[in-house]
């Protein structure tokens, strides 16, 4: 039998994305499980823990906030994305472009695209901590913005390099290495932080509480970070994956599931991942903290290693790579989606290195907080517009999907919903120093009442005859 070549089994990759996922390709709720606990067990949790105990949030705060904002998330999930998802069984994409048309969803694919590269990028800076371990690799610290040394570059392209070729291989590949992933990393967290605990006083259960205010999530801040209470708890658990949910980029992804609620499987990333994770690498991050006298090196690679050995820093490496590869998947098919006759792998190739090159930068990881934040803010207008398309702009006695409908390239009620929406979110932070972690509540109500009312004027007037 012949061999068949590489390039040959990249272009045989189907991933349906500009037509409806056909019933034969739908998947059971296992590989969402699998994906879900994978993508959130991952590289990220190392850094947002940590980050946590550095901005001097409180037991409560951690506890409470991480339990309430993670219940939102899954929620989110599995009453607004999962329903739209199975119904439409399109990408975000290819949905967005029949609402908002061509030109506009270009202009979205371009920032989605390039937000997801850096998110990817942050994932894969993380592996490169752990990458460097054998080679005594200087780490950055919480105040470096670029690479501090040849052997960073070397380590992060290498990680880049393997990771985008998993995500080139397309969403089967990329679940699979998800669920053979996911359920030792879990493992690998959870017995890291209880390993350690007897070194930071906590011998047995009834001593856990008092370490945890006083060691651990102690209320006090780091030097030069800032101060984080239950609210920044509560809605950064929620909005860390805003662009998925509510930003409805995971339509992408449920539109392989035979039934909307398999959206609750997300409950398996939020909080055997995000909740238990976070909590896990805080523990980690606060013992590196006391042996180093609070060292202002960030290096989840090296945090684990002390933990677990070389167990913590494959954890770190492959919880890296679970996160960057959907993420790079993503982003690959937000290009494609601007030129739909090329390859999707060849695009996926293209975005893997400009994650690759974004990746250099430790900015990334030391600013994660603020711009996972952020990019959740950036994109969520987009996921207000198809869930008022979906649900409201019928009541009104409008038409759904307007470029589609009246053959346009682009829908001025998406642009003014996005636009002004982001410039309001501006506002309200210059203005009244609203911190970014806050913003997304407010701005989903500007983003849909702004849609739903040039809509209807744009509509109204069309149909009397007017201009638009």
């Amino acid at each position: 039998m012949a061999q068949i070549h590489i390039t040959e089994q990249l272009d045989a990759v189907e991933e349906f994305e500009q037509k409806p996922v056909p019933v034969s390709k739908l998947k059971s709720w296992k590989s969402f499980l699998g994906m879900y606990a994978g993508e959130h067990t991952a590289g990220t949790e190392f850094v947002i823990g940590p980050l946590f105990v550095a901005h001097g949030a409180s037991a409560n705060d951690i506890v409470w906030g991480l339990l309430v904002g993670n219940l939102l998330a899954v929620l989110s999930w599995a009453f607004l994305t999962g329903p739209i998802a199975v119904k439409e069984r399109v990408t975000l994409y290819y949905l967005l472009e029949k609402i908002s048309g061509k030109k506009l969803t270009t202009v979205y694919n371009l920032v989605n695209a390039l937000m997801f590269c850096f998110l990817a990028g942050s994932m894969i800076a993380v592996s490169a901590t752990a990458v460097g371990i054998p080679f005594g690799l200087t780490m950055p610290t919480l105040n470096d913005w670029f690479p501090n040394s040849v052997g960073w570059i070397v380590a992060v392209v290498a990680v880049g390099a393997v990771t985008t070729v998993v995500a080139m291989f397309g969403y089967n590949l990329v679940s699979k290495f998800a669920n053979i992933a996911s359920p030792w990393m879990i493992l690998v967290f959870l017995a890291s932080a209880v390993a350690v605990l007897p070194e930071l006083g906590v011998h047995s259960l009834s001593d856990f509480w008092a370490r945890a205010n006083d060691t651990i999530w102690t209320g006090t801040p780091m030097e030069g970070q800032s101060q984080f209470t239950f609210w920044h708890i509560m809605f950064f658990a929620w909005f860390a994956n805003m662009a998925m949910h509510i930003g409805m980029a995971d339509l992408s992804i449920l539109r392989y599931a035979k039934k909307w609620y398999y959206g609750f499987n997300s409950g398996a990333g939020m909080f055997l991942g995000h909740y238990m994770a976070w909590m896990a690498s805080g523990i980690l991050y606060a013992l590196f903290l006391k042996e180093t006298s609070f060292s202002t090196e960030f290096a989840p690679g090296p945090v684990a290693y002390r933990a677990a050995g070389i167990a913590g820093a494959l954890t770190v490496i492959i919880a890296g790579w679970t996160t960057a590869n959907p993420t790079i998947y993503r982003a690959g098919l937000a290009l494609q989606a601007i030129r739909p006759k090329w390859k999707t792998w060849k695009v996926t190739l293209v975005v893997g290195l400009i994650t690759t090159l974004a990746s250099v930068f430790p900015a990334l990881v030391m600013k994660l907080l603020n711009f996972v934040a952020l990019y959740g803010l950036i994109l969520m207008p987009m996921g207000a517009v198809i869930m008022m398309d979906e649900y409201i702009i019928p009541k009104l006695n409008l038409s759904r999907k307007y470029a589609e409908t009246f053959n346009k390239s682009f829908n001025l009620a998406a642009a003014v919903a996005w636009g002004v929406t982001l410039l309001f979110s501006i506002w309200l932070n210059l203005t009244f120093g609203v911190e970014v972690f806050f913003l997304g509540l407010p701005g989903w109500f500007v983003a849909s009442a702004l849609y739903l009312v040039t809509s209807y004027f744009i509509q109204k007037n069309k149909i009397k005859g007017g201009i638009e």
